[in-house]
């Protein structure tokens, strides 16, 4: 009886699993993402090699197709691209010295005398578009230009050469490389590792760079015979970094980066090439468009209503015009049919935007904030505008780490050994130099949909001790709460002398005071 009962309960085991004399099958990703026997997934190609063999099989063709996307392929793609840009750089990252008092042994009122010192010297340097290397950009420019060039093309170069130019004391410059510039040169050593125009040493670590000296694909009238030159990333006695290198790394040893809009490169063109049909068929639908059919084409059409001298194209045979009330003859076996393509179709917004949420997702960007569509609530587009802000404050990070810190540094290090800024053991110690370099940035704000309540949030965190009144002045306004402390005392005291405020009073009437001269005088 138990014998009988173990071979009844192996069968229905067996059974479960897959038959009778059959091992049980993985039930885990086997049967789901792995699996090579379901219709759905049988012909799915999903082959990977490594981070550089993915992207430099690809990046050239992905930066092309995103660069035809931006300039006109898919609105929604430069849409996308500029908004990022708009809130992360807007008119330019401002910087705001920062410096380690507690290290460097200074007070504070000595601290905010070198920071003040340190901001104007940047300023003389940044404001002036002998920053740029050509001469077309100031820092500010500079900063947005190459912000959208590593969106669009995946990553962006910068040298940081010593250029002299008359009447400028700081001679350290800005030289922008377009992604395209940096490529394999025609002869590759063996011995290197070079992928993509990027060397790399034993460990990993960039070595150097491959720059050409023009856009390597282009062979116009102008061209000149191509030459590529090896710079090192890093000054051998200095450890300065000769190149700046602005991307965004998405897997382990990848070398190069590529294009934020290479997740929808697809669907982008898709919803162009159907946004572009649309528009087509709406124009269509909008004319009053008649098609003559006739059983003898070889014979001439019948005749316009409109006079010879009075039509637009007299001279086409083949066309009849139509005009006000006209009535048109046709010759025997001939049929005017009306065009009527139906549209526009009335599913299009819905569509669109259910798209346009599957792209903003791609990208970080809720969709409100893609397609500048604020018709929810209150909390439900505040809650879009934090989402997008995430993203926005990380990006802008990123940015200020590869590429504005590190030109501030330069420029800051110059003033010193040029003796404009007096920062004493500067040169003893690296870390005492990091302590005088340490500064925050500023840019855009994230922007308020109720200004009340999120100036009441931001006091009730003050007084609760979560966040700083810098801080606050600086996320709501983009401002610097020192220099507003500072302005607001210098207009209390322009208040007073003028009598438009009394002491320890709240401002009065301007006019009334003005009226009044007895008031005036007890005040």
């Amino acid at each position: 009886m138990r014998e009988s009962l173990g071979k009844s309960l192996r069968r229905v085991g067996e059974s479960v699993a897959g038959g009778a004399g059959r091992k049980p099958m993985n039930s885990g990703y086997s049967h789901h993402g792995a699996n090579v026997t379901k219709k759905g997934l049988i012909g799915w190609d999903s082959t990977s090699f490594g981070a550089d063999e993915d992207i430099d099989r690809n990046i050239v063709l992905l930066r092309q197709r995103s660069r035809d996307l931006y300039m006109g392929g898919a609105l929604v793609a430069a849409g996308a691209l500029k908004t990022t840009r708009t809130n992360v750089i807007g008119a330019g990252l401002t910087v705001k010295p920062s410096i380690a008092g507690s290290i460097l042994g200074i007070s504070s009122d000595e601290a905010d005398v070198w920071q003040q010192k340190a901001q104007d010297e940047f300023g003389l340097w940044g404001e002036s578009k002998d920053c740029d290397a050509a001469r077309r950009n100031n820092f500010a420019e500079l900063q947005q230009l190459a912000f959208l060039e590593w969106l669009l093309d995946g990553d962006v170069f910068a040298a940081l050469p010593y250029i002299p130019r008359p009447g400028n004391p700081y001679d350290v410059r800005v030289l922008l490389i377009e992604a395209d510039r940096v490529c394999d040169p025609a002869r590759k050593d063996p011995s290197k590792d070079i992928c993509q125009g990027v060397e790399t040493g034993r460990n990993g670590e960039v070595t150097a760079y491959y720059i050409c000296n023009q856009h390597p694909v282009y062979s116009g009238f102008y061209s000149k015979p191509k030459k590529w030159k090896r710079v090192a990333a890093f000054g051998a006695k200095t450890g300065r970094p000769n190149i700046l290198h602005i991307m965004e790394s998405e897997r382990a040893g990848q070398s190069r980066g590529i294009p934020m809009l290479a997740p929808i490169i697809e669907a982008a063109k898709h919803l162009g090439q159907y946004t572009e049909a649309e528009l087509i068929a709406a124009l269509v639908a909008g004319m009053f468009t008649v098609f003559i059919s006739t059983e003898t084409p070889d014979v001439p059409m019948g005749e316009s209503a409109i006079p010879l001298d009075e039509q637009i194209d007299a001279g086409d045979e083949s066309s009849i015009e139509l005009g006000n009330g006209a009535v048109v003859g046709l010759r025997p076996n001939e049929k005017a049919t009306i065009a009527n393509p139906g549209r526009p179709y009335a599913g299009f917004e819905s569509f669109v935007t259910s798209m346009c949420r599957q792209v903003g997702a791609a990208l970080e960007i809720p969709y409100e904030i893609l397609l500048k569509q604020f018709t929810a609530s209150y909390s439900a587009s505040r809650a879009a505008l934090l989402e997008a802000w995430k993203m926005f404050k990380m990006r802008r990070s990123w940015f200020v780490s590869d590429f504005c810190q590190p030109i501030y540094e330069e420029v800051i290090t110059e003033a010193v050994a040029k003796g404009r800024l007096d920062a004493p053991g500067f040169w003893s110690a690296p870390e005492i130099r990091k302590a005088w370099l340490k500064a925050e940035w500023y840019g855009p704000t994230q922007g308020q949909i109720d200004p009340l309540k999120e100036v009441n949030a931001a006091v009730t965190r003050v007084e609760n001790g979560f966040s700083t009144r810098a801080r606050e002045t600086s996320e709501l306004t983009g401002g610097d709460f020192e220099m507003n402390v500072r302005q607001l005392a210098h207009e209390e005291t322009l208040m007073r002398e003028a009598g438009l405020k009394k002491e320890g009073g709240k401002e009065g009437d301007a006019k009334q005071i003005l009226d009044d001269p007895d008031e005036k005088d007890d005040e």
